[in-house]
């Protein structure tokens, strides 16, 4: 299998241009499936053997959306074999694994975004660069990766957006006036003195001057989270929740939050109707007098 799965991750790759996320977990699903194989050969896997895999898989504990992630890997890497005619038909096509219950994601309230952004104080070059990594993140609700891989060259002060790019495609989200503040601050005042070299292009850099990591700004949430003394868990993703939900709630439409977001499919964005309709029963049920 291992010739199949090198043309699969190129596949993966260089023609469908998946994330680094995607590649990694659909290769260790089919990986995983393929030691529960043994001795079976790809070619004559069918789909009874891949639904006593979901079966084995349940009964070790595996969550249903763990299941559901594995499913989909295998339909995928069989529907690619199938099309290069590898395999007559694909095992996993017609499989339907146990349905996840999707769990909405937690989002801060106005106030406690309001409180959490105030907390990096702009009096050292941390500060003031922890204060324009937030605010970035709460005006455009892009995604981590995303912010940590912006370049100087992808922020527009003068016309008030951003540009952003994933996956092969592009988008324009517009900044509010806090936010672009404290990116011109940021910007010519603290990064000219925290780059390493002149060369250096990354938009948001450590204090070693090189791009800011993952990790980095995951310590940092945590740490201002901890400043903030807010109990939800904050993650990296809660900001961009936050902003789509609260886009929603005062009247923006979904299509246009899908494209902020960069959602390929609307039903992504459909989520955030169901935490505001969440909301709104909590409200009735805690106000109406005969709820």
């Amino acid at each position: 299998m291992s010739g199949y799965l090198s043309d699969y991750e190129r596949y993966l790759r260089e023609e469908r241009g998946s994330s680094e996320n995607t590649v990694s977990s659909y290769l260790r699903d089919v990986h995983q499936f393929e030691d529960w194989l043994g001795d079976v050969d790809v070619d004559d896997c069918h789909k009874a053997q891949v639904d006593a895999y979901m079966s084995y898989m349940a009964a070790r504990g595996r969550s249903p959306a763990s299941i559901a992630r594995s499913v989909a890997s295998l339909k995928s890497f069989y529907g690619y074999l199938q099309a290069k005619g590898a395999v007559k038909a694909n095992p996993a096509k017609n499989v339907t694994p146990v349905r996840a219950e999707r769990k909405l994601p937690e989002i801060l309230t106005s106030k406690e975004v309001e409180l959490f952004l105030a907390q990096p104080k702009c009096v050292d070059a941390k500060g003031c660069r922890d204060h324009a990594m937030l605010e970035l993140l709460y005006a455009t609700g892009i995604r981590v990766s995303e912010l940590i891989g912006m370049d100087v060259e992808d922020v527009n002060l003068q016309a008030g957006f951003v540009r952003c790019e994933s996956r092969g495609k592009a988008r324009i989200i517009p900044l509010y006036p806090g936010a672009v503040k404290a990116l011109q601050e940021y910007i010519y005042k603290i990064r000219p003195q925290l780059v390493a070299s002149g060369e250096e292009r990354s938009l948001f850099v450590n204090m070693n001057g090189e791009r800011m990591s993952r990790q980095g700004f995951w310590k940092l949430i945590k740490y201002y989270q901890e400043r903030a003394g807010i109990e939800k868990d904050i993650t990296p993703h809660t900001l961009r929740h936050s902003f789509a939900a609260h886009l929603l709630e005062n009247g923006a439409d979904l299509r246009s939050i899908q494209e902020m977001l960069g959602h390929a499919d609307i039903s992504s964005t459909q989520i955030y109707c169901h935490m505001i309709k969440k909301d709104l029963r909590t409200v009735y049920q805690r106000t109406h007098p005969r709820a």
